[in-house]
């Protein structure tokens, strides 16, 4: 080391004797990389006469992942014609054929058009596509700007096209950063692979999924994710449940932006050092779409703009939530709750997996086991609880003990997915859950052996079709009506699944290049082709508009398709706007549901795992996450479960699950000890549930984060790039989990801003610096931002009873003495309250000791109205002698108080003024 640091010492002194410069001062030296070597074949089998005959350059590299295959500098496509206008550009652009066809099994296209549009100031659009024949575009309706600011002094962007090779580049005007530089080699468009590959102004890149990534900022040297929903468990760099191809970066001048690439066939994503990323994708066109921030959580917020703002939840749903897979009877359930009520454990929402069906069909009851769960729903559902039932997409096909009124009906409404009509007009069957109802099931059989022999067929119900989703819809609601009461609804298996491959028989019809495309992109079992465990490609489904397409091209749009029928059916069953949580997601699946994260392991590596699930998700414009709480396979471990429980409390979706066989996990499931930690965390969570209410509030009308990443309020520290052991509810909650065994200490970073100790209201005396944090068994970390205000109640056993508290105030004092919060509330299940300003919504400000609130919005009913109750300051300094409460048209009044001088806590106790909060108030405390 010692001479190759003399050597490159001489190297600098030689050249800067050649240029003149003297040695001793300061200089700036640019490194740059001699090529950008993108890889010309990223599937198996590479050698170099493979990678010569697509006209590449062969050369062996000793870097690990680093292709050995890339493309020439010049490879691409050539610009031909530009038109600029005030609202875009248009070019022409021609295949460059100096190089051979890079798949000789998929037709190159060689003339294409590109429309960049200038959406806004902070948004724009680029489309490649080929003019002379129409491609499949995804039927996913954006909301794009109904005027655009199209003039240039209002856009933060400029765009430049580059031309050999052909590449867009988008440069931040502020700091003269290009954010997008596609002018680099390798760029394809032919019939069943289209590529493009662009630089990245800093090795910070967040979000694509649905995979499972090891830590929120993406590792860059050469991973690539399989991208194609699929019914598979999480697991690294395993395509999971759904689709999200959009990702945010961060640029050197610490400003951020977000591009999502709206395209839904079967694609892939590599990270590359350079720092670059290269996009394939196996149909459709290229359809990009960058918002630019300039902050993180504006690049959420313009992005959910365009996408759709994610749904309001009931605000029970908040509350915690308890299923498993595999309740042996209604009496295991009613036990369960009597249990969690003894324990005093505060939950709203209990849940029956498929066990609660007759032989897992949807819309049937289990009349031996279940036959009283439809009265325990209603005695429950009295307290206050809430009741979920899950609901799979495919429905038995044939049932010989009598009719099945949904396969029936459907059949009678042609809801089900077909063959195209030239190759047969049959149904597309597949197998899923309802096992023949004259056959009893020999378990010592192996699964694949089981499926073939003893499942029944399914059919899989096309949610395009406007026909389907009434179908669907009547089904919800004669359950309802007739069967049993739910106020949610939990769609699973809709990616969709099957226990076979493609069909029954396992031989699709038609074109077998969709089935094992020229191209494919590495997936879970992509030796098996794409319709392992799933349809057949080249099944029919008709759009809404009658569009004929191929499942091959909406594949990844078979969860969003069967979302909204359902949470459009809940609403107008039940009146109310309840919850939707579904398996499979794309780009706007956050309107209509929230999500969890999937069939996850009892794992201690989960726990991290699943917060950057959320985070990930917070971007994608799903807020209402979280994973099972204690994992779903496998067996628990104590001291697991108890750190994931104390995390879990933390999960806007928060939710204890395991599956069948397993020993439970729930809180009364581990003794008195694990029980009374679970309800200390818990009532935490039920204390700050009008804060979370209030952030899902602001998700659902401005698209702001709710699990917020700590970068996203302290994106100028570099320190909070990379952290993803801590996260933050909104901008002034931190939490800091353990998430490892044994552990009794956690580093945590405490940002540059005051914090105060969730725990004893007690300032912590750093800032902008890593700490240890004591956290024994029974503690999680919490820590409060000065210069914020969270509303609070008192937790009661669920939230029907804890919203009939008064309301309280946390106050945390910043370095100047001031603090600023909000309150949403309405009568927390109607729907389209925000829309119809059925609402309350609150602002509270303190400054020089003096709280003040104001009301923009004030359409709450009366029977909603909540008093004010226990107003706590944190850093109140010197000590206070009085304390008073004004309101307009009404002599001020002396309240109680208490101060602790050692933590500088003031507590201000306004019950006794039964003050309701919709009028404007002020409290004043003066200082000694």
């Amino acid at each position: 080391m010692a001479v190759w640091t003399v050597y490159l010492s001489l190297c600098l002194l030689i050249a800067l004797s050649a240029s003149g410069l003297e040695p001793g001062k300061d200089y700036k030296v640019n490194w740059e990389a001699k090529s950008l070597h993108f890889d010309c074949y990223p599937e198996a089998g590479s050698d170099q006469a493979k990678c010569e005959a697509r006209g590449c350059i062969w050369e062996p590299s000793g870097i690990p992942n680093a292709p050995w295959c890339y493309y020439a500098e010049t490879h691409g496509y050539v610009t031909s014609n530009i038109v600029e206008t005030a609202s875009g550009i248009t070019v022409d652009i021609e295949r460059n054929t100096d190089f051979p066809s890079q798949r000789s099994q998929s037709r190159d296209i060689s003339k294409l058009r590109v429309e960049i549009t200038f959406l806004s100031g902070k948004s724009l659009r680029w489309k490649i596509f080929d003019p002379a024949n129409a491609r499949f575009e995804v039927p996913v309706p954006l909301e794009l700007p109904s005027t655009p600011e199209t003039e240039e002094n209002n856009r933060l962007y400029r765009v430049q096209i580059q031309n050999k090779p052909f590449g867009i580049q988008v440069i931040r005007k502020s700091s003269e950063e290009i954010i997008w530089d596609s002018a680099v080699p390798g760029f394809t468009f032919s019939d069943q692979f289209l590529q493009i590959s662009t630089r990245l102004p800093s090795n910070y890149v967040y979000g694509v999924g649905e995979t499972e990534h090891p830590s929120y900022n993406h590792d860059l040297n050469f991973h690539t994710y399989g991208l194609f929903a699929k019914d598979q468990p999480p697991g690294y760099k395993l395509n999971s449940y759904g689709l999200h191809p959009f990702h945010m970066g961060l640029e050197k001048s610490k400003n951020a932006h977000g591009v999502l690439l709206l395209n839904s066939n079967a694609m892939d994503v590599t990270f590359l050092p350079t720092p670059a990323l290269t996009y394939r994708t196996i149909g459709g066109i290229l359809d990009f779409y960058m918002v630019m921030g300039p902050t993180p959580e504006a690049v959420v917020q313009q992005y959910t703009e365009i996408i759709g703002r994610p749904v309001l939840p009931a605000y029970w749903s908040l509350g915690f939530q308890l299923c498993r897979y595999g309740y042996a009877n209604d009496a295991e359930i009613a036990d369960l709750y009597n249990d969690m009520k003894a324990a005093k454990i505060p939950y709203d929402v209990q849940y029956s997996d498929i066990e609660y069906m007759e032989r897992q069909m949807d819309f049937t009851l289990d009349k031996e086991n279940f036959k009283g769960l439809p009265a325990l729903v209603d005695s429950m559902r009295a307290e206050g609880m809430r009741f979920i039932f899950i609901l799979d997409p495919a429905i038995a096909a044939n049932e010989t003990k009598g009719s099945y009124p949904a396969f029936d009906t459907g059949i009678e409404k042609d809801v089900f997915i077909k063959w195209p009509p030239k190759l047969s007009d049959d149904i597309v069957w597949g197998k899923v859950w309802p096992d023949y109802p004259d056959i009893t099931v020999d378990n010592s059989l192996d699964w694949d052996t089981q499926v073939k022999l003893f499942r029944a067929f399914v059919a899989f119900p096309d949610f395009f079709k406007k026909s389907t989703a009434e179908w669907w819809g009547e089904q919800i609601k004669d359950y309802y009506n007739n069967v049993m009461k739910f106020d949610g609804l939990w769609i699973d298996m809709n990616e969709p699944a099957s226990f076979v491959h493609g069909t029954v028989g396992e031989k699709c019809l038609g074109d077998q290049t969709l089935e094992n495309p020229p191209y494919m992109p590495p997936l879970e079992s992509s030796h098996r082709g794409l319709n392992h465990k799933t349809m057949c490609m080249n099944s029919e489904q008709i759009l809404e508009d009658g569009t004929r397409v191929k499942h091959y091209d909406v594949h990844n749009l078979y969860g969003l398709s069967h979302t909204k029928p359902t949470y459009d059916a809940l609403l107008s069953t039940t009146g109310k706007r309840g919850v939707v949580i579904t398996r499979s997601t794309y780009p706007s699946s956050g309107r209509w549901a929230g999500h969890w994260l999937g069939d996850n392991y009892s794992r201690w590596d989960q726990l991290l795992k699943s917060i950057v699930g959320m985070m990930e998700f917070s971007i994608f414009g799903i807020p209402y996450t979280g994973a099972d709480i204690c994992g779903f396979f496998n067996p628990a471990e104590y001291e697991m479960c108890l750190r994931w429980m104390q995390l879990g409390a933390f999960y806007p979706f928060s939710r204890n699950h395991n599956t069948i066989n397993m020993p439970r996990q729930d809180p009364v499931a581990w003794g008195s000890e694990f029980a009374a930690v679970s309800r200390d965390v818990l009532n935490i969570r039920y204390t700050l549930l009008p804060y979370l209410n209030t952030l899902m509030y602001e998700a659902h009308a401005h698209g702001n984060t709710v699990v917020r990443p700590l970068l996203h309020e302290f994106v100028t520290d570099e320190n909070t790039w990379k952290i993803d052991r801590q996260f933050l509810w909104g901008p002034a909650l931190l939490i800091t989990p353990a998430l490892d065994p044994g552990v009794t200490v956690v580093r945590g970073y405490v940002p540059n801003a005051r914090w105060y100790d969730y725990h004893t209201g007690e300032a912590v005396g750093v800032r902008g610096q890593f700490v240890d944090m004591e956290t024994p068994l029974w503690k999680i970390n919490l820590h409060v931002r000065g210069g914020h205000i969270l509303p609070w109640q008192k937790a009661e056993n669920n939230t029907h009873y804890s919203r009939l508290n008064p309301l309280g105030l946390l106050v945390a004092l910043d370095d100047g003495g001031s603090a600023h919060g909000s309150l949403f509330w309405d009568d927390g299940e109607g729907i389209d309250t925000v829309q119809n300003k059925r609402f309350l919504l609150t602002t509270f400000t303190v400054s020089s000791g003096v709280l003040t609130s104001v009301v923009p919005t004030d359409g709450l009913a009366e029977a909603d109205r909540l008093t004010l109750g226990l107003v706590k300051v944190w850093g109140v300094s010197p000590r206070v002698t009085r304390v008073t409460l004004s309101v307009t048209g009404q002599p001020d009044a002396d309240l109680p108080f208490t101060y602790n001088a050692e933590v500088q806590e003031l507590q201000i106790d306004a019950t006794s003024q039964s003050h309701t909060i919709e009028k404007p108030f002020t409290i004043s405390w003066n200082e000694a």
